[in-house]
């Protein structure tokens, strides 16, 4: 059968997966074996990503079937905007996820979408959702948070965004929480852990109904996830019932062909590597199932059938990427991403927000210079980018500028302002995807050389993509992608501590802005300034979206996705060059809770320029959700958003130990000063369900539930209720 006569009959009616398995019929074995890895050769390609920026100038491209006319899929990355050619950067998913807004994440998801159509790409990695079990990780940027219903949500959000163009794919699955020994490290879990604390985000978005997932380069529990049985099609598949297809991570995603396949993993990318050396001799000699082969492939021409309608849309002109539509969403993004940690009054009235007339210094190493955050695959060739000092140079009517580097100019350009911005935090050197040193092992995985015809095709295809140019900002970066890798410190550099201790002594009026992907200690300098803020890696319009918050144009309604301890050994362990790590259910605000450790800034929290309450709620529960109705009180001044947010007690579990508590809703809302709102939300009760390792299945247990209605975790003037609910006994 073929492709052309496959669109017509699921046009018609026919069911995708049947359709596919007759295009799959028709193919020969060799049309078979090509389906199982992308098609580009392994040495030309690695040439192509280190020394010709390939990542930026094509989608990749795996199971195209010539004959048949099947066109297989383009991948492009896109956690913070498309990678291809000169596309529009957003501010990173950390700080989208600072937002609390699934329908603004759902918009981004969109404009990426239709940027990733445009130059060519129909499958995009832009679901990055493993959660942020501890600060260091050095792509925490790349997700939304520490706690996964709230990263289940936005990453479900975004799906819903990107499918309006593309077929998503979500990643790294699963426990993929350090980036140094992510090639190395196996991660001890056991059922519970994995199933309430490191999976629940991706079920959800699984739900969502997305088109593929991609599985993490680390192995768990003894077996490396891209060929992980249990992961694969025993959770994925089996339990969950996903219908799309997978993918390995770049590389050196699989470490056995054979093993990978009957562990259900559909395509290896992005080379002709591990499999094209070993299936086929596999496949001859019996070891390998031909019918695991064809199941790999109807499930990728399947999940493409089910998009055909997203697909056939006539694509975007290039002219949507970078476009004044989708700079006017980065620019709103960033805006409300900012997160106000500190507004302390000076001479009686908070430094915040501050007027257009006042003379403002904004000074740092960072404050004029773009900054989007990690130089790896999640990289944007975005070519106008402003700086932080570039937004407020033209909100303000008079800023000066110092980089810091030489702290008496600081001191007098900060003597002679009004007010100060001290622009500190991270680059890519400090934290991102590290591409570094690694197991000299990996090299066996490499084939002896490229197949001339594969190589011929695939050069021919790379001189079809669109225009792109490399932004002038990144002509002293090395070849390849970045190493900045896990933190190796929560706190500023001194360099940075230094110069806000100098200019806050020198002007009490000091504003600081953290630009990082995720928590950073600030108990060393903080009572030296009024005023904090953390604008993350703010995309191409970073500048103007903080300037905007400081004027108070945009009042701040972003809240922390994380917590912010006040030390480092507030936190469970972290072992960036570990071979072996244990994940247990404690972390982020839950470790917290337990150890009886406060934190400096709390999971949920942010401040905003007028006051908030939640002066009443009411709890009620049916035999399959519970329904919240509270009220938002705004009893300030100025027209503002807060974000309710619902977390539960779970009853004692059987051996007497307290199980963890949970965020199990969530709602952005606004309201006018002076004036209140009322917000409802109906959540299932499978959110309270816990992991019964016995019955290796969820189970919602009798008991009494304390379900607290708040602003942020551990909220003192939360509203709390007691709910009793009748369900089963644990196995």
């Amino acid at each position: 059968m073929m492709y052309d006569d496959a669109r017509a009959a699921v046009a018609g009616g026919a069911d995708p997966m049947e359709t596919a398995r007759r295009v799959v019929a028709g193919l020969d074995r060799d049309e078979l074996l090509w389906c199982l890895d992308g098609d580009a050769p392994t040495w030309a390609g690695l040439k192509a990503l280190t020394h010709q920026d390939i990542y930026h100038r094509v989608p990749f491209v795996a199971a195209e079937l010539e004959r048949v006319g099947f066109p297989g899929v383009r991948f492009a990355d896109g956690p913070r905007g498309c990678v291809v050619a000169n596309a529009t950067a957003f501010p990173v998913p950390m700080a989208r996820g600072a937002t609390w807004d699934p329908e603004l994440e759902v918009r981004v998801g969109e404009a990426i979408g239709t940027e990733l159509r445009a130059v060519g790409a129909d499958l995009t990695g832009a679901v990055c959702v493993n959660v942020l079990r501890h600060p260091a990780w050095g792509r925490a940027q790349e997700t939304y948070g520490e706690d996964p219903h709230h990263v289940g949500e936005l990453g479900a959000a975004v799906t819903r965004g990107l499918q309006r163009w593309v077929m998503a794919c979500m990643k790294h699955f699963a426990c993929n929480s350090m980036e140094n020994a992510r090639f190395s490290v196996d991660i001890e879990v056991d059922e519970v852990a994995l199933h309430e604390v490191y999976l629940p985000h991706f079920k959800r978005i699984a739900e969502e109904g997305i088109a593929s997932v991609m599985t993490a380069y680390n192995s768990v529990n003894g077996e490396w996830c891209g060929q992980s049985p249990a992961l694969i099609s025993d959770v994925l598949r089996g339990e969950w019932g996903f219908k799309g297809f997978t993918i390995s991570d770049w590389i050196f995603g699989l470490r056995d062909g054979p093993t990978s396949v009957a562990a259900g993993l559909d395509i290896e990318m992005p080379y002709r590597m591990v499999r094209a050396q070993s299936v086929p001799a596999a496949l001859e000699a019996g070891e390998v199932e031909q019918s695991a082969i064809e199941a790999a492939a109807a499930r990728v021409i399947a999940t493409r059938l089910r998009f055909d309608e997203v697909l056939g849309t006539p694509a975007p002109p290039l002219e949507v990427l970078g476009s004044p539509q989708h700079r006017a969403l980065a620019q709103e993004v960033a805006a409300r991403s900012v997160v106000l940690l500190r507004n302390e009054p000076v001479e009686g009235e908070p430094v915040l927000p501050l007027r257009p007339k006042q003379r403002v210094a904004v000074v740092g190493r960072l404050a004029d210079r773009v900054n989007l955050g990690d130089g790896g695959s999640s990289d944007v060739w975005d070519l106008d980018c402003e700086t932080i000092a570039d937004g407020l140079r033209a909100a303000f009517d008079s800023v000066d500028h110092a980089d810091g580097t030489d702290l008496d100019h600081a001191i007098q350009v900060a003597q002679a302002a009004e007010v100060v911005v001290v622009v500190v935090g991270y680059t890519a050197a400090d934290e991102g995807e590290f591409i570094g040193a690694t197991d000299p092992e990996l090299s066996e995985l490499f084939p002896s050389g490229d197949e001339p015809d594969v190589v011929a095709r695939y050069e021919a295809y790379v001189e079809s993509g669109p225009p792109a140019t490399k932004p002038d900002r990144l002509a002293d970066r090395p070849k390849g992608f970045s190493v900045g890798g896990d933190r190796t410190s929560l706190r500023l550099l001194p360099g940075d501590v230094a110069l806000i201790q100098a200019v806050a002594a020198a002007n009490p009026r000091t504003v600081v802005a953290i630009q990082a992907g995720s928590a950073v200690i600030v108990d060393e300098w903080i009572e030296s300034v009024p005023a904090l803020v953390q604008p993350w890696y703010g995309g191409c319009r970073a500048g103007s979206g903080l300037a905007q918050v400081l004027l108070g144009e945009v009042n701040p309604s972003a809240r922390l996705p994380f917590s912010v301890p006040h030390h480092e050994d507030d936190l469970p362990a972290f072992d960036r060059d570990a071979r072996t790590f244990t994940y247990d259910r404690w972390h982020g605000w839950w470790h917290l809770e337990r150890t009886g450790r406060a934190p400096a800034y709390p999971f949920g929290y942010g401040l905003s320029y007028t006051k908030f309450a939640v002066t009443d709620s009411a709890v009620t529960n049916s035999a399959t959700e519970l329904t919240v109705i509270a009220t938002l009180a705004n009893t300030g001044h100025r027209d503002g958003a807060d974000v309710v947010q619902v977390y539960a007690e779970i009853p004692t579990e059987r051996s007497g130990e307290p199980a963890p508590p949970r965020l199990i809703g969530f709602q952005r809302i606004e309201v006018a000063a002076g004036d209140a709102a009322s917000v409802t939300m109906e959540i299932p009760l499978a959110r309270l369900a816990r992991r019964d390792p016995r019955q290796h299945e969820w189970v919602l247990v009798s008991g009494t539930y304390r379900i607290h209605v708040a602003r942020f975790a551990g909220d003192p003037n939360r509203k709390t209720h007691d709910i009793t609910i009748e369900g089963a006994d644990e196995g």
